[in-house]
């Protein structure tokens, strides 16, 4: 790293300590008051308006409830830098003074609890303190900065919402796309992988259908509750005898649903799926497998009806640009030390940031912010426990504040600096 971005990074680091408590309560505020994909009204109203304190050019509304803040600084690359801001129907336990107690209304229409159980919140924290300490700093850096408040990603929709509302044609082209994430890692730790790094996601319900009958006459019965259990057991025989061992597959029924009371077979059942892949080939064959068994199933069982399909959503493999994120590593272990960042494996969880260098054609690199207190997380390694300690999506997940709000701003500062011009 050079003398001068080493200064440049000594000088943003130590303004962004006269900023911890003003940013600490923003996040204080954004966790206590969650929202739901493509429903951001409130957080998208925050990130703009410190955007505009701050003398970005903002334009909101963009895909729904997304922001971008563009900021001029003379002749040099433009880096986009993106964080998302929807939280999850999760009902928090995390006992924090500042915790969630909001509900709100899915999109079937029912009432559920909200939380921001995978760190949202954090990340636009870390992206609102990086945008105010690289505007006032323009001395420090060429360039322009596109500052991206992304909806529904959780969802896997905010993205291509963004992407599909002319974001690019309107607001031109970045030369790289940045972001990260917060993970249940410790706190401080900074990690990253280039080439392939998220699972493709593919959720959808299945309905089967069978015939009603009293609960007595199970003859005059196709009883798809039978049937639902039947495809259950089965799909599992789609990663063990039907995908080589080598690759990461995962095949999860995470609802069934079928009839309303013990002495009535009801006519039909409905399962929710969700499966994880890493090939466009493997991800393919998986889901004709999964078709090919339902359809199956129902023909043993003499159903009257073939089953129905029905997508919920999608993400993409999101692969990191290799050359991009070496030079993201390499910035990232002359600022904090090799023994603070690593290369990680890949990991099953999905996004769909990636979809922002797909549709511009430029390079694009996600790395990873630990959130969890060490000693806690050391106590669950010795204990034997690691697999129970909480993750994101846990109602029991919550980055702890410091140091995750200074190193995810310092790594948002250390990277994008990594290509604005000086």
């Amino acid at each position: 790293m050079s003398s001068a971005r080493t200064d440049s990074l000594n000088h943003l680091s130590e303004a962004s300590e006269a900023m911890r408590p003003e940013l600490t309560a923003f996040y204080q505020d954004l966790h206590r008051h969650p929202e739901l994909s493509f429903q951001e009204e409130r957080t998208a109203v925050k990130a703009a308006e410190r955007l505009k304190e701050e003398g970005y050019t903002v334009a909101t509304a963009v895909g729904r409830t997304g922001v971008v803040g563009i900021l001029e600084n003379g002749a040099g690359p433009t880096v986009m830098i993106r964080a998302d801001m929807d939280a999850l129907p999760v009902r928090e336990q995390t006992g924090l003074p500042y915790s969630s107690s909001a509900t709100g209304v899915d999109p079937d229409g029912l009432a559920v609890d909200v939380m921001h159980a995978c760190a949202h919140d954090m990340h636009v924290t870390c992206l609102s303190g990086a945008a105010a300490l690289l505007a006032r700093n323009r001395d420090r850096w060429a360039g322009r900065l596109m500052m991206i408040f992304q909806p529904a990603e959780e969802i896997g929709s905010g993205a291509r919402a963004m992407i599909d509302d002319h974001l690019f044609e309107r607001f031109g082209k970045p030369d790289i796309v940045l972001s990260q994430h917060v993970t249940p890692e410790a706190a401080g730790a900074l990690t990253y992988r280039g080439g392939v790094t998220m699972a493709a996601a593919d959720s959808f319900e299945i309905r089967m259908f069978g015939r009603g009958a009293h609960g007595s006459r199970p003859q005059a019965s196709v009883d798809p509750v039978v049937m639902a259990a039947s495809l259950v057991l089965r799909l599992q025989t789609i990663v063990s005898r039907e995908v080589a061992p080598s690759e990461q597959v995962v095949v999860t029924v995470g609802s069934i649903h079928s009839g309303t009371k013990e002495n009535i077979i009801p006519d039909s059942a409905s399962l929710k799926l969700n499966v994880r892949s890493f090939s466009p080939e493997v991800r393919a064959r998986v889901l004709d497998a999964i078709r090919r068994i339902a359809n199956a199933e129902a023909a043993a069982s003499d159903a009257p009806r073939a089953p129905e399909f029905r997508p919920l959503n999608s993400f993409p493999i999101m692969t990191n640009h290799p050359g991009a994120t070496a030079e993201v590593a390499s910035a990232l272990i002359d600022r904090f030390g090799s023994e603070m960042v690593s290369e990680r494996a890949l990991v099953q969880a999905s996004e769909d940031f990636g979809e922002f260098g797909v549709a511009a054609g430029v390079p694009s690199v996600m790395w990873y912010v630990g959130g969890s207190d060490p000693n806690l997380l050391e106590a669950a390694r010795r204990e034997g426990r690691l697999d129970q300690f909480p993750g994101n999506h846990s109602p029991l997940f919550a980055p702890i504040i410091e140091p995750t709000l200074s190193v995810g701003i310092e790594a948002l500062l250390t990277t994008s600096l990594a290509w604005l011009a000086r």
